[in-house]
């Protein structure tokens, strides 16, 4: 075996949940190259994975005729389409090798959405999933968390942030008030709250997220530092593996953190276990309501159908700081 191609193009949480399959791979088959193909932007997820051999990026703007003709030079022996994308099917007739792909589960998931009727069977998670693709290949999963590796100037770079604010010799936790879409967020008023609550409990606060979160991000109050749009990627997995615990919602953020080894409260609104996206690790506390209306989408959406949003709104800051304290304790 020469050359195993594992393609993912983004976003940032599926990327980092394809990571015990590569951790599979290269133990079940130690000597064969590991290629991990995304995007340019995800890179960064991977780049300093030991267990892949190169990260081969989808540029901006490139066609997938360049990236193909990249990645044949590879000369791989085997394909494994890891996000079931009309890029990635054109990529596979390009590529000649022995291609294998995974089910999404989207009728299960589409039945659940608009019937609110379970026939997934078994809830398996995204990550185990994954491994459908390499049904060939004998490998099993492990059970193990996503891993996040971090080169050493992120590490200092986010060590040098911390600082500079005065987190680097005090406990913090990191909160994670943003999300793609409006009805995955949890209200502005909760996260102030519980802000409030864990400063009161001797916590130093931090808020990470991308460029988009920057506003969010600064309604949480002076006492929360920002990294929001501050840091790389790297860098803010940097800042989270510092983190004695996460607060998220439903988004990347969250698998970053459990790919470092940070303990996760994650909040379930519009999206259910069903979908496979929970935190994989056994330390994560998930916070959702159960409510007739759920799952009411697949990614969420701009405002709640049915124009109460009970989902999150009923998820209460006392609860979550309840759970963080049970967490970390």
């Amino acid at each position: 075996m020469s050359g195993i191609l594992c393609v993912r193009f983004s976003s940032i949480g599926d990327v980092l949940l394809t990571t015990p399959l590569v951790r599979a791979l290269k133990r079940r088959h130690p000597d064969a190259e590991l290629f991990f193909v995304t995007k340019r932007a995800m890179a960064p997820l991977v780049a300093d994975n030991p267990h892949i051999t190169r990260v081969v990026a989808l540029e901006p703007d490139e066609p997938i005729t360049g990236l193909a003709r990249r990645v044949r030079a590879l000369d791989p022996t085997h394909g494994l389409d890891l996000h079931g994308s009309l890029r990635s099917t054109a990529l596979r007739l390009l590529v000649r090798c022995r291609w294998s792909g995974y089910s999404k589960r989207k009728i299960a998931r589409t039945t659940l959405i608009a019937t609110k009727i379970d026939v997934y069977g078994t809830h398996l998670p995204v990550p185990e999933r994954y491994f459908e693709a390499a049904r060939a290949l004998d490998v099993h999963p492990d059970g193990d968390p996503p891993e996040f590796f971090l080169a050493a100037a992120a590490q200092e770079r986010a060590g040098r942030w911390l600082a500079e604010r005065g987190l680097d010799a005090k406990p913090f936790a990191a909160l994670a008030p943003g999300a793609a879409h409006a009805t995955k967020r949890w209200p502005i008023a909760h996260w102030q709250a519980l802000a409030e609550r864990l400063r009161r409990a001797g916590y130093g606060l931090v808020a990470v997220g991308g460029p988009e979160d920057r506003d969010l991000a600064r309604q949480l109050g002076p006492t929360v530092a920002s990294a929001a749009g501050e840091l790389t990627l790297q860098e803010t997995g940097a800042c989270l593996a510092r983190a004695v615990v996460l607060v998220s919602g439903d988004t990347g953020v969250m698998h970053m953190a459990t790919g470092v080894g940070t303990p996760v409260v994650a909040l379930f609104g519009p999206t259910v276990e069903a979908f496979g996206f929970f935190p994989y690790t056994k330390r994560a506390v998930v916070l959702e309501r159960d409510l007739a209306c759920r799952p009411c989408s697949a990614m969420g959406t701009e405002r709640c159908p049915l124009g109460h949003h009970r989902c999150l709104e009923e998820v209460l800051p006392d609860q979550v700081a309840a759970a963080v304290v049970r967490l970390v304790a």
